[in-house]
């Protein structure tokens, strides 16, 4: 049972609180749990010409790739692959001369589209937890019943 001490609209606004902070999530939009969406572009194959140790800090390998019916050249932000091993890319769309900025396509490709409901759940959650630690703290210590015999 609740004591009469304890005030609804403490709870009301510790509730409301909760509901404007999972509102103010949704409409900053997909950035604000789960990233970005995934980079754009073509998978294709490519040889990593100038392999990178990851020891290394800001590890960039250079490879080499057909798209366009032309070679290019593209700097790849991966590390520890061995010269000649074929790795598979993302070439961004519209790329011109020079060397290209590419990425490794599996990372892209295994993009997940659970994290902005899972991370709105979670967050949810904490706040339903935010509004019953309001409500045991305004409620105060419960007395256990005497018993006697």
């Amino acid at each position: 049972m609740i004591h009469p001490h304890v005030r609804w609209n403490s709870l009301l606004v510790a509730v409301l609180v909760g509901i404007a902070v999972v509102v103010i999530v949704w409409w900053a939009g997909p950035g604000a749990l789960g990233g970005s969406d995934a980079a754009q572009g073509t998978v294709t194959s490519a040889t990593v010409t100038v392999a990178a140790e990851c020891s290394n800090a800001d590890a960039s390998e250079t490879v080499q790739f057909e798209f366009g019916g032309q070679t290019h050249t593209g700097s790849l932000d991966a590390c520890g692959h061995d010269k000649n091993d074929k790795v598979d890319i993302l070439v961004p769309t519209g790329i011109g001369a020079g060397t290209v900025d590419v990425h490794l396509a599996d990372v892209n490709v295994g993009h997940s589209d659970l994290r902005r409901p899972v991370g709105l759940v979670l967050l949810a959650l904490s706040c339903i937890s935010g509004a019953v630690y309001a409500f045991l703290v305004q409620r105060g210590p419960r007395r256990p019943a005497l018993v006697t015999t």
